[in-house]
């Protein structure tokens, strides 16, 4: 019987523990969730006989050791920073492993060893990214054997709220890692616009955001992902012109969130004030205004940095998320990004009944030449939207597992037998996954113009 070891048993992970073990008696596979809360890893397995959960410490080095040299395989789906713990284990056991994070430097340091012992490590194996390479590749890869040169290529996601379950005034709800919310666009963007490199500092990200019509909803703002660039040669593009990868979001959520950033509140700076006596949202909210702004308070920073045209909207967000009120902020907070995360899971949480939404659209340009020597330029719009059906079995749970799941199946079948330090752009992997994630209605609708 292969074991397979799982790490993380949070938000993203209920779809995946659900496939692999609804495959378990088929090929043979027995799965161990470890997980920080034994009681969530229990919920996961849910009494399953090819189940069992664990619970320990990651930097315990024995018995993170001890279960990965006991895996036929493994995947990571604890915090981006943890996971050299288990590649540099899975290195020294012989494990394949699997991430849906992105490849950081301290995992391409490791390529070499891995291509020398014939390993996989497939990170990037989730949605975005993930789904949103394979889908890619697929279009790509057919128009260059048709002869067609890409000229424009843009990427847009978005992990929204169902317009069912849209009640507040962000438009949005979290259903994947908060943290990750709190610090989103943190790392700037470098992009390529006609021919030319575009950097965008954090601090000017949600400015003036441009939106998108997706087929069957309405538009949606989006701000560029970190850096573009690197996926260019990862995706054959070299010559295109443009070439842009996005997160989607209500155009509002862009307006409120490009404020939060003005105003310091995402930081991640250790305040030593915090802490040392019992502060309200209000009190709170207007000290970090004045020591990260030239402006005293919330009141100024109103007036002199919002635009008058976003000032009424802007204060309905802060009033949303109680900023403005007396009531006392969590003592546990250290941090201003602290302080943003605990408010944003209290009022932003998806409730039982909700429904989240992953929206994903390509638009990319291109030149196909016929018998007339003359280029006929064309367009692709290929488009996906999934709905979650409740907190728990989200949509964007399912984008985020069942790639990764197709992929280990695959994996231990000898059915992909790519090996190194990959992402999902290769024939043999997003082929055979696409193929079977349109067996869970996960299915790209395609426009040509």
């Amino acid at each position: 019987m292969k074991q397979i070891l799982l790490f993380g048993a949070g938000k993203s992970a209920t779809v995946l523990i659900d496939y692999l073990l609804s495959h378990a008696k088929k090929e043979n596979w027995k799965l161990t969730v470890a997980d920080a809360n034994l009681q969530l890893a229990l919920d996961k397995i849910n009494n399953s006989p090819f189940g069992k959960a664990i619970s320990f410490d990651i930097s315990n080095d024995e018995k993170r050791k001890q279960q990965i040299s006991e895996a036929a395989i493994v995947i990571s789906m604890l915090p981006p920073a943890l996971h050299i713990k288990v590649a540099k284990d899975c290195l020294a056991f012989s494990k394949h492993l699997l991430t849906a994070s992105y490849v950081d430097d301290e995992m391409r340091s490791m390529q070499e060893e891995i291509k020398n012992k014939n390993l996989l490590f497939l990170c990037e194996m989730g949605l975005d990214p993930g789904i949103d390479h394979m889908s890619a590749m697929k279009i790509i890869d057919h128009i260059h054997a048709q002869g067609g040169k890409i000229t424009s290529f843009k990427s847009h996601c978005g992990g929204l709220v169902a317009p069912e379950s849209d009640d507040n005034p962000w438009h949005y709800k979290i259903s994947w890692n908060p943290r990750n919310i709190v610090l989103a666009g943190k790392a700037g963007a470098v992009l390529k616009k006609n021919n030319e490199v575009v950097t965008i500092p954090y601090e000017s990200l949600f400015e003036k955001n441009e939106t998108v019509s997706v087929p069957g909803l309405n538009d949606f703002a989006f701000y560029p992902n970190r850096d573009s660039l690197s996926y260019i040669p990862l995706y054959g593009l070299e010559e295109t012109s443009t070439f842009l990868r996005t997160t989607l979001r209500h155009t509002d959520f862009c307006k409120g969130w490009n404020y939060i950033i003005k105003a310091s509140l995402a930081n991640e700076e250790k305040n030593d004030w915090l802490g040392k006596k019992q502060y309200s949202f209000r009190e709170w909210l207007d000290r970090t205004i004045a020591g990260k702004t030239s402006c005293a308070d919330f009141n100024e920073f109103l007036q002199k940095v919002v635009t008058a045209e976003e000032r009424t909207l802007v204060q309905k967000l802060f009033e949303f998320l109680n900023l403005l009120s007396d009531d006392p902020i969590p003592t546990h907070g250290r941090c201003s990004a602290d302080i943003l995360q605990h408010v944003l899971e209290k009022k932003l949480s998806l409730q039982p009944h909700d429904k989240d939404m992953i929206v994903m659209l390509h638009e990319i340009e291109y030149e196909a030449r016929g018998q007339n020597p003359i280029a006929i330029v064309s367009e692709v719009r290929s488009s996906l939207i999934v709905k979650g059906d409740d907190n728990l079995r989200t949509a964007m749970a399912k984008t985020v597992g069942l790639p990764l799941g197709i992929a280990t199946k695959l994996i231990l079948r000898g059915t992909i037998q790519s090996k190194g330090l990959l992402i999902p752009v290769a024939k043999d992997i997003y082929e055979p996954v696409l193929k079977e994630l349109e067996e869970y209605d996960i299915k790209f609708n395609e426009e040509r113009i």
